[in-house]
């Protein structure tokens, strides 16, 4: 098998999750064995899982840094998913091209876009070295149309201003998915 990158990108509620899992499901089926990887910010449902919003969810192996997806994982591994990649920060670009150098196939989803519509690193890197890159779009939450992008509509509380990556680990409490022509509408809440 040669070793690629892929990568799914998207807003918060495009279904990127939903699609990592569909290709570690497709993998499996082939008889390949797949090592799957949350980042230990993503907590919301649980440590050591990653699940969809809809309750879909695979045991997973939780790492901190980019390093330890090379470093922690079994040699026999053929496809390597990693969810919710962009926490892993810019040196996960390098961690992921050097495991497809080594013949491993490295799928990565995440967010590609920040709340205040910028760019959310290493993403949209990976996304221009990949393979293979989908970028999925969620269904605003004002009038339905596709929704590239998502916004903040909870602020977070005291106890919530860590770090600023940890402020994108959340559900419909706190983010909403919108189009282009719905960015500054209020919560529909």
């Amino acid at each position: 098998m040669t070793g690629r990158v892929e990568v799914v990108v998207g807003p918060m509620f495009a279904g990127k999750t939903e699609e990592l899992l569909r290709r570690v499901r497709r993998a499996q089926v082939a008889g390949r064995t797949v090592e799957v990887v949350s980042h230990a910010l993503d907590v919301r449902r649980g440590a050591g899982r990653v699940s969809t919003h809809f309750g879909l969810a695979v045991p997973s192996r939780v790492a901190s840094h980019a390093a330890e997806l090379a470093d922690a994982r079994d040699p026999a591994t053929e496809l390597l998913a990693v969810d919710e990649a962009q926490f892993f920060g810019t040196e996960l670009v390098d961690v992921v091209e050097r495991l497809a150098d080594d013949g491993l196939v490295v799928v990565v989803a995440g967010l590609d876009v920040t709340y205040d519509q910028r760019p959310f690193e290493p993403m949209a890197t990976l996304a221009t070295l990949a393979e293979r890159t989908d970028r999925l779009l969620a269904v605003c939450a004002v009038c339905g149309e596709d929704a590239p992008f998502h916004v903040r509509v909870a602020h977070p509380t005291d106890d919530d201003a860590a770090a600023a990556t940890a402020e994108h680990v959340g559900g419909s409490d706190k983010y909403q998915a919108r189009c282009r022509a719905h960015l500054d509408a209020p919560p529909w809440r």
